[in-house]
């Protein structure tokens, strides 16, 4: 197969010529090659590259989660890099004295609280008002594009993790998303897609030979990114999620967590698809940084049965039934929401903690959202690109 970044350098650099370029970008955006997109991008002579934008954790990949970062001018390569994932937004001033166009490529990961997609989406908000043309060089979503799992954001609590009212695995690559939402939100961009060749949506990352790159520091493999959509629920409560661990969202637990009895418990819940193994570990930075803490490592036996959102809910709902008076929701501020609870922004919507505080099923729970789902389903056909 062929990504975006492929095909627009094989045939397609030429629409570029004489243009100054606006790249959005991070390291993790290469070619079937290794070759970084920005490194691509900066050799080329049609053309001169002169801003870069940074989605969170920075061009390199670097920043931990939810660090902001500056702006700044790379004096070795003679270009602004733009964060958007700061306190101060690029002005529209700025982008105009800047760049003619823009060209994005972002390796999402499937799970609809990863920020780069709505980094992406402010951006391309901005060029639409200045009537300025973008390109997004597309990519695969890595765990296909045909499950879609979860209930679908209500409007009441659109975030940095959820500006438009997707599923928590929506099941389409980036450039099928930049296209819905232009059209559902009535942007009125100048978007062109840089479709792949040879993607097929059932098909998940490992099954097409391509290398994993890091797009964040906690997203070290495919591995991590197949069970985030669930385990990332996790960040809107005391547990950890194993950040400062080398198995992030794969290792879970805290100080107060009895191991062998817990992993117990959560194989008798016959979660589909995965199983569960006793760990302790200790998380170098975030929460109970330096604190052995006793949790359990998931396994997916079975990608194409496993559901992580309705994983994540059993294993948040289990920690709550055996320690009652150490579980706590997380408080805000997150991902710059002041008001509502973290969780809350991240399921997109209050009423499953209410039920998981009533102590409801996860399959009661999960029966409720399946018409908005439903709907869902319907809505993004016509946006979809490949077969």
């Amino acid at each position: 197969m062929r990504l975006g970044i492929d095909v627009f350098t094989s045939n397609k650099l030429r629409r570029l010529k004489g243009a100054r370029v606006g790249l959005c970008v991070n390291l993790a955006s290469c070619d079937s090659a290794l070759i970084p997109t920005f490194s691509l991008f900066l050799q080329q002579k049609k053309f001169r590259l002169t801003a870069v934008f940074a989605p969170e954790h920075g061009l390199f990949s670097a920043l931990q989660d939810q660090v902001l970062a500056d702006h700044f001018y790379d004096k070795k390569r003679r270009i602004n890099i733009y964060s958007l994932y700061s306190d101060r937004l690029v002005s529209e001033e700025e982008i105009n004295e800047k760049i003619d166009l823009l060209v994005i490529d972002l390796q999402d990961v499937g799970a609809r609280y990863y920020t780069f997609l709505w980094s992406a989406v402010l951006l391309i908000e901005q060029m639409a008002r200045l009537n300025k043309k973008i390109f997004v060089l597309d990519r695969p979503n890595p765990l296909n594009g045909v499950t879609v799992q979860g209930p679908v954001l209500e409007p009441g609590f659109l975030s940095f993790v959820g500006l438009y009212m997707l599923p928590v695995r929506h099941g389409m690559t980036i450039g099928e998303l930049c296209r819905m939402i232009n059209d559902e939100l009535r942007l009125d961009a100048d978007l062109e897609i840089i479709k792949m060749k040879g993607w097929k949506r059932r098909g998940y990352f490992t099954d097409y030979g391509l290398y994993w790159t890091p797009p964040s520091p906690n997203m070290p493999s495919f591995q991590t990114a197949l069970v985030y959509p669930g385990m990332c629920l996790l960040e809107g409560t005391n547990i950890s999620e194993g950040r400062g661990t080398t198995r992030p969202f794969e290792i879970f637990g805290a100080p107060w967590i009895e191991p062998f009895s817990f992993v117990q418990k959560l194989q008798s819940k016959k979660i589909t698809g995965a199983k569960f193994r006793p760990v302790t570990f200790i998380p170098t930075f975030n929460k109970y940084a330096g604190k052995p803490c006793g949790g359990a490592q998931i396994y997916v036996t079975d990608r194409k049965r496993f559901n992580s959102v309705t994983a994540g809910l059993e294993i948040i709902k289990t920690i709550r039934t055996l320690y009652p008076t150490k579980f706590r929701w997380r408080r805000p501020p997150y991902e710059f929401e002041k008001k509502k609870p973290p969780f809350d922004i991240l399921i997109g919507n209050e009423w499953i903690r209410k039920a998981l505080e009533k102590n409801n099923s996860i399959a009661a729970i999960q029966k409720v959202w399946q018409s908005g789902l439903s709907r869902f389903k319907r809505q993004r056909r016509k946006y979809l690109l490949y077969d």
